[in-house]
């Protein structure tokens, strides 16, 4: 397993196995996430990079953006444009502007999978003067129990996964995370300083809403029927014995900085 997020690239393009769960199962982001990045960029025009199904493409398109997407997974960009979204296929690293430019360039739940300076340096060249960087995903833990049940699951049937020997926890993993994501920012010399953004919320869900999302998440895509089903039904045992449901607190984290 690669030792940096972006140069694992066969978790990075797994995610597409099942699109039509992905774009069902995955949460949008918050409102005041999406009013907040389209009231500091520039203008309407917004670059959404590893869009996958288009979530938040959807979100910005509907508060009056004009949204391009760029993927590398051709599953995941074909679900997207069947909602109205306009994708190209590529890594964000190797794809070609072809000399557009771009008041804002996003990223949902995907800059892990970019290389931070290299990415950052390749967002600055697309941007307009005064563009925004805008990345953003979602934080969140279930209840202890549903956590190890989970854990234990992915122990059992892959051991030699890289999620499996895991012990921090996701805020800690995220916090990491972001901190490289900045940096990388600084790195490339071409924003003004990183700002951090956090915006809490809450959601019900089912013991069925949450199976549904699993299959979604890094450590499960790339799993067989028989060994998906084994860690499903340890989890869902889990659940049911809270009650077949909880709620789930969820923290969308961003780092945003402007073209310098």
């Amino acid at each position: 397993m690669p030792t940096q997020p972006h140069q694992a690239r066969a978790f990075a393009e797994s995610f597409g196995v099942d699109a039509e769960r992905y774009d069902r199962a995955r949460p949008e982001y918050p409102a005041e996430l999406v009013a907040r990045v389209v009231a500091a960029g520039s203008g309407p025009d917004f670059l959404d990079v590893g869009c996958g199904t288009g979530i938040e493409a959807r979100q910005f398109r509907d508060a009056g953006c004009r949204v391009l997407g760029v993927d590398p997974d051709p599953r995941m960009a074909a679900f997207a444009r069947g909602t109205g979204i306009d994708v190209e296929v590529a890594k964000f690293e190797d794809w070609e502007p072809a000399g557009r430019a771009f008041d804002a360039v996003v990223a949902g739940q995907a800059w892990h999978w970019v290389d931070p300076v290299v990415g950052a340096v390749k967002a600055a060249d697309v941007l307009r003067p005064g563009g925004l960087l805008a990345l953003f995903a979602h934080v969140f833990q279930p209840p202890a129990a549903v956590a190890e049940a989970h854990a234990e699951g992915i122990r059992r049937v892959l051991p030699d996964s890289p999620f499996a020997g895991e012990s921090r926890s996701p805020a800690e993993l995220y916090e990491v995370m972001f901190t490289k994501f900045a940096d990388g920012i600084r790195d490339s010399g071409r924003f003004g300083e990183p700002e951090r953004w956090s915006f809490a919320w809450e959601q019900a869900c089912t013991r069925d809403e949450w199976l549904d999302l699993l299959p979604t998440t890094g450590g499960l895509t790339r799993l067989a029927p028989d060994a998906l089903a084994d860690v499903l039904a340890g989890v869902g045992a889990a659940i049911d014995a809270l009650g077949g449901g909880f709620t789930l607190a969820y923290t969308t984290l961003a780092v945003v900085a402007k073209k310098a």
